[in-house]
């Protein structure tokens, strides 16, 4: 059997926390590495823990989801980070892309398609929410 995704969520939602890990832990083929709160503990738990995904929040403060990507990729280009967002604006994709993000999800997206981009970007694919993508 493969090992096991291993995901770090950065959010600073506890609701979002909770709601991906009742979705994540019953899962075989992904698990949660760890959590991150804030834009500067995704630095920190990235460089120490270096999972395969993160999904990161682009509404932190003071350090935000895209800054925290940048210094996460400058020291760990192995990383595959998922933009998460409420804002389903083609400019915040983007933003994320550029920066060297593997995928973009909204937080409207479905479950099954969090789980999706979790398993295309862990093996190098880029993933983008169906509804941006339909536009872009």
């Amino acid at each position: 059997m493969m090992n096991p995704i291993t995901v770090i969520l950065a959010d600073n939602n506890r609701h979002i926390h909770e709601s991906f890990k009742m979705l994540i832990y019953p899962l075989k083929d992904i698990r949660v590495a760890g959590e991150a709160h804030s834009g500067e503990e995704a630095i920190s738990i990235a460089n120490e823990l270096r999972p395969d995904v993160m999904l990161m929040d682009i509404n932190m403060s003071p350090v935000n989801g895209l800054e925290a990507t940048k210094q996460i990729l400058e020291k760990n280009p192995g990383i595959k980070i998922i933009g998460l967002s409420m804002h389903s604006d083609i400019s915040f994709c983007k933003s994320m892309m550029s920066l060297g993000a593997y995928g973009y999800l909204t937080k409207a997206s479905t479950y099954r398609e969090i789980i999706d981009a979790i398993k295309e970007v862990a093996v190098g694919k880029k993933y983008i929410d169906k509804k941006i993508a339909a536009v872009i």
